[in-house]
């Protein structure tokens, strides 16, 4: 029996996306409403109540509206909004975030995917906050670089269609992201970090560093430490790879078109600094790929299915 999977705003970049993915696939039936209907209530309601699960590609307040509009105790929904990564009663979509979070996933009725920057953030951090070597009320920063997708159609058009002509900027200046909640809340920190994003000239890709002076954290660990920790956390993970160190260059473009993820820790031994650096693909396991991942285990389907671990 196949799995009915109806996809709500599937006309936004991860929706397409998702749509995309799935298209083909004989263990899934996948339901999208024409332009004439995706607007209307009624049909959006029918289509909810319908599925077995439903994946939320919408704005903050039309995903809680959508949830709303279930009126029956049997369909799972993901959400790719950040309207419930914080909520009570909803399960973080990041499978490898804790040793049994895909038990979690499957489990659960309503899952939150998490956001790009978040899982490069989470993927460094949580494990060293769980083995005891980051305080949680240490002071992180966290510096990141995100392909034009992740703003949507409106900054691919700005990209795409002369809207500007820079290679690189900076924002969120604020010190106010949406993202900072998650990052707080699934690291089990007592703070959120400074988060300084970025957007370069590319399409897709990503790029997240944290440093960190490792003689003044409380354990003093050494870089083979920090590195061991993340090796033992991710062990196994078909899709989350912990590489070594020793290299003089990491590119943004290193996951375009996958949806894997590398860490790296690299740093200088007699100072004690490290940087902590993830690359993954924001449209990847950044978004589409981490809901269809979590769709696969969801439905107790291959967690691999249609996902992409290497480029062509």
């Amino acid at each position: 029996m196949t799995v009915a999977v109806f996809i709500d705003g599937a006309v936004g970049t991860t929706g397409l996306d998702i749509r995309d993915r799935l298209a083909g696939r004989r263990d899934l039936s996948v339901v999208t409403l024409d332009e004439a209907r995706r607007k209307d209530a009624a049909a959006r309601a029918e289509a909810l109540n319908d599925c077995d699960i439903a994946i939320l590609c919408l704005p903050d307040d039309a995903a809680r509206e959508a949830v709303a509009l279930i009126r029956n105790d049997r369909t799972r929904v993901i959400d790719a909004s950040t309207a419930h990564r914080v909520a009570d009663g909803w399960t973080y979509g990041f499978a490898e975030l804790e040793p049994d979070q895909a038990q979690r996933i499957a489990a659960a009725r309503f899952v939150a995917n998490p956001g790009c920057y978040p899982t490069a953030f989470l993927a460094l951090v949580r494990p060293l906050v769980r083995a005891g070597l980051i305080p949680a009320d240490w002071p992180l920063s966290f510096n990141a670089v995100s392909g034009y997708s992740g703003g949507g159609k409106a900054m691919i058009a700005e990209f795409e269609e002369g809207g500007t002509d820079t290679a690189f900027r900076i924002y969120a200046l604020g010190l106010a992201h949406k993202h900072l909640p998650e990052m707080r809340a699934h690291a089990g920190l007592s703070y959120p970090p400074i988060f300084a994003p970025s957007v370069a000239r590319l399409l897709r890709g990503m790029l997240g560093e944290v440093p960190l002076p490792l003689l003044h954290l409380p354990a003093a660990p050494s870089l083979a430490d920090v590195e061991g920790a993340l090796f033992a956390a991710y062990a196994g993970s078909p899709l989350v790879r912990v590489a070594r160190g020793d290299t003089q260059t990491v590119t943004i473009e290193e996951h375009s078109g996958t949806d894997g993820m590398t860490l790296r820790v690299c740093g200088n031994a007699d100072s004690g600094q490290a940087r902590l650096i993830a690359t993954l693909d924001n449209l990847g396991k950044g978004a589409g790929g981490a809901a269809v991942q979590n769709l696969n285990i969801m439905a107790g389907l291959d967690p691999l299915a249609g996902l992409t671990l290497t480029k062509e």
